[in-house]
């Protein structure tokens, strides 16, 4: 298991007004309105959600980065948990195109309005369960997804991604390294429901047998 950066360039390339997430709108009722997973969350007002999540081939370099990383190769099987509109898993038919491309999201909506080209890969469902069979892809990779689940989720999250992928496994998740990363990580958070810190993380990897590579994204 290794801490691989593949997304801090593009996590950092975002403005963000901490305090104002918290003053200009109740809290409380941004977060109702991202758990919905609806049109708020991805494409309405950035108070609760995106602001307007269209594709734009930003996830194209993550996808080249990973591919070399790992040695993804045509014909090799890839699952991305948490895969929203599926613009990553667009981008990894271009990175290395005959690769088969599967994805998991909570969210209707953004399957709905996912890339056309794989929208038919994009399956509706919990993290939590899995409907693949074991060893059932060649990568499986997850971003900015686990830190939503609450911990009985989160533990049989970690479980299935470990059960239905291979040797080559990845995640990125949001966390905090001192009182000021964590304030910052409460303020601008809308769906978080595991505030962990890294080595927290590290608890939660190794008490479900997690063996993948990972990498932390810290509110700064």
């Amino acid at each position: 298991m290794a801490n691989l950066d593949f997304i801090s360039l593009l996590h950092k390339s975002t403005t963000r007004d901490y305090v104002a997430r918290v003053t200009e709108y109740p809290k409380a009722k941004a977060a109702e309105k991202a758990k919905s997973w609806g049109y708020d969350y991805w494409d309405g007002d950035r108070r609760w959600g995106y602001g307007g999540m269209k594709y734009d081939g930003r996830w194209l370099k993550v996808a080249q980065a990973m591919a070399e990383h790992y040695g993804i190769k045509p014909g090799d099987k890839i699952l991305d948990i948490g895969c929203g509109k599926g613009f990553l898993m667009y981008d990894f038919t271009l990175a290395v195109p005959g690769v088969e491309v599967f994805g998991l999201d909570i969210s209707e909506y953004a399957k709905e309005h996912s890339k056309e080209e794989i929208r038919d890969s994009i399956t509706t469902g919990g993290a939590n369960q899995l409907p693949w069979g074991d060893n059932a892809f060649d990568f499986v990779l997850s971003l900015n997804t686990l830190h939503n689940l609450p911990n009985y989720d989160l533990d049989s999250a970690l479980r299935e991604i470990e059960r239905v992928g291979q040797d080559r496994k990845y995640l990125c998740v949001e966390s905090y390294r001192n009182e000021s990363e964590k304030a910052n990580l409460l303020y601008w958070q809308l769906t978080c429901e595991a505030f962990c810190s890294p080595e927290e993380w590290e608890w939660w990897f190794e008490s479900t047998g997690y063996s993948g590579d990972h990498s932390f994204i810290f509110f700064e």
